[in-house]
């Protein structure tokens, strides 16, 4: 079932920081492995981006929408969900915003809240096995540390 995320609500439930430079890319990675772990289709809406970042893009698995600034990720979703009408039945949506969740009731979309969410992004993380060390991926904040590793080596 495909997940339509508000993505900065969501950020600080999962332990990440809205103020860290890559706070949105770090939770793109984990709605990746979500993704990849339970088969389902991730869109993430995040505002307040400058004009020339607002746009949509695909990253990985995710889908991710970046709203202009002066709108909100919130209307974004109830826009969406209007659009939608009946269809929004297949999806969920994940938002703890009473606003977002009234939209997806209206809409007969599922919600979840975001604490709601990070329990089943928890589960998903903890009972896939990972086969081998081969086979398990960087997390963001690994990425950033051999990042700037080989920057400060540059330099």
């Amino acid at each position: 079932m495909p997940y339509l995320i508000d993505g900065h609500n969501l950020i600080p439930k999962l332990g990440l920081r809205l103020d860290s430079m890559d706070d949105e890319l770090e939770l793109v990675a984990i709605l990746q492995e979500f993704a990849r772990l339970k088969r389902h289709q991730v869109e993430v809406y995040f505002d307040g981006a400058p004009a020339s970042q607002a746009g949509t893009r695909r990253l990985g698995t995710v889908r991710a929408h970046f709203v202009r600034l002066g709108q909100t990720a919130d209307n974004a979703i109830r826009d969406r969900l209007n659009k939608m009408g009946k269809s929004a039945k297949n999806l969920v949506v994940v938002s703890s915003d009473h606003e977002v969740q009234n939209a997806a009731r209206v809409n007969q979309a599922q919600f979840v809240s975001a604490e709601e969410f990070v329990k089943l992004v928890k589960t998903a993380m903890t009972s896939t096995p990972i086969t081998s060390a081969d086979d398990k991926k960087l997390s963001a904040s690994e990425v950033d540390e051999w990042l700037q590793l080989f920057h400060d080596k540059d330099h």
